[in-house]
């Protein structure tokens, strides 16, 4: 075991390798997502029981009724919340999987405008910060660039102990 200014650091054996920490825009990102999620979930919830939280309007394009509208938040939500635990494992299929439920998340909130605005457009915003931190969090670190070692973080060469 090597001693470290810093405490003591165990060593990776020799050809093992770590996966690297989540980057904190992951992190952002992933707890956006499950906030997300679940308010999607408690709002498709909600509209499945006819509460009288939503208003109906007459004249809308995109006519779907408060069920279906319902079961569509309700399962893009309770799929982000998934996809959001997910992304604190750092992977890349988590990622991908985030940005493309996030978008769908994006549209069905657009098309959910007009039955309640204000729930809408936090979902809106939730969305689009959660789509900019997944895709900002991916080019962080170049690709041709080596992980940092542990011991080679600025701190000085371990000194070893007997």
């Amino acid at each position: 075991m090597a001693s470290h200014v810093g405490g003591v650091q165990p060593q990776a054996a020799p050809g093992v390798h770590h996966r690297e920490a989540v980057t904190g825009w992951a992190v952002f990102a992933a707890v956006m997502l499950i906030f997300a999620g679940l308010l999607a979930l408690s709002q498709g919830i909600s509209a499945i029981r006819h509460d009288q939280v939503f208003v109906v309007t007459r004249h809308y394009a995109f006519t779907f009724n408060l069920t279906g509208w319902g079961w569509v938040h309700a399962i893009i939500g309770a799929l982000a919340v998934v996809a959001g635990a997910a992304l604190f494992t750092g992977a890349m299929w988590a990622r991908v999987t985030g940005v493309v439920l996030a978008g769908l998340s994006l549209i069905a909130n657009f098309l959910w405008l007009p039955y309640y605005p204000v729930g809408a457009v936090t979902l809106l915003i939730l969305d689009a910060l959660v789509i900019w931190a997944l895709c900002a969090g991916m080019a962080e670190r170049p690709q041709g660039q080596p992980q940092a070692q542990q011991g080679q973080q600025g701190q000085g060469p371990p000194v070893t102990s007997r």
